[in-house]
């Protein structure tokens, strides 16, 4: 393999504007990942309501059964 007659130029990097989860607006550095304090609000009272869920194969504690899991072992 022989050199090439030209240098090959650099690559550039591409950059993807983040956009806001809440409203899909660009992203402000200050709010970051939001594009602004309303948006980082209106998701903090989502979570804070439990708006939000992480799925799990585990299920529920009963409170009958005492903090305890459906096989009687304590959690």
């Amino acid at each position: 393999m022989t050199p090439p007659d030209r240098p090959t130029p650099p690559l550039r990097a591409v950059r993807m504007a983040a956009k806001c989860p809440v409203c899909s607006k660009p992203v402000a550095a200050e709010y970051r990942p939001f594009c602004s304090k309303r948006c980082a609000h209106i998701d903090l009272g989502r979570w804070l309501k439990e708006g939000y869920r992480v799925e799990t194969d585990e299920t529920p504690m009963d409170e009958e059964s005492g903090g305890r899991g459906p096989t009687g072992q304590e959690r």
